[in-house]
């Protein structure tokens, strides 16, 4: 037990097995080596898989980014350089930044919704405008009522806001059906008049 120094997972392994060589297996994948490449996928995949779901928070996506990561990694192998850091964290490297670009394309997407969602909801003046025009309406209806006789007016009233039918409002005046079906007619009339509402 000579050598007290952990030895890193992707250097060649020395007298007892210590994992893959996963430099090696990345420079023949580089090569256009697809067994390598096979290999280098079995070895590192839940590592990869791992590093994406702690970003995207979500197993499927992850899924998404792992195969992303891993077609960059066949389609760039050649240009790992060993002088710049550990296969291992090469790999992780790529895959961090297609985790990070699938977390800023969400969030973009979200942005884009949200914002298409605002610009389309009707703004605070125009629920303003409505409530005023409700209001003139209601006073150019209570203007036109004060036009009508004490008569009309009443039968109106019984009639239309508060639901009854014609034979109710003639039994509750006691009048005949006809008389009260007058009024009522007379009375919508008059207020159609007042108001400028057309025939």
């Amino acid at each position: 037990m000579e050598h007290l120094r952990p030895v890193p997972t992707d250097a060649p392994a020395a007298g007892a097995s210590v994992g893959p060589d996963l430099a090696g297996l990345l420079r023949a994948a580089g090569r256009g080596d697809q067994h390598a490449f096979a290999q280098l996928y079995d070895a590192t995949c839940s590592r990869v898989v791992g590093l994406a779901v702690r970003v995207v928070r979500d197993p499927a996506q992850a899924e998404e980014v792992a195969q992303e990561a891993f077609l960059e990694i066949w389609r760039t192998a050649s240009r790992y350089d060993p002088d710049r850091g550990s296969a291992l964290s090469w790999l992780l490297t790529i895959t961090h930044r297609k985790a990070v670009d699938r977390v800023r394309s969400a969030e973009a997407s979200t942005r884009r919704d949200r914002n298409y969602h605002d610009q389309n909801q009707p703004v605070p003046h125009d629920a303003t405008a409505e409530a005023a025009h409700a209001s003139l309406e209601a006073r150019r209806v209570r203007t036109a009522l004060d036009s009508l006789t004490p008569v009309q007016r009443e039968a109106l009233e019984l009639a239309y806001f508060g639901g009854y039918t014609h034979t109710e409002v003639a039994t509750m005046l006691g009048l005949p059906v006809g008389t009260a079906k007058t009024r009522i007619r007379d009375g919508l009339i008059r207020l159609r008049d007042t108001m400028g509402v057309g025939s």
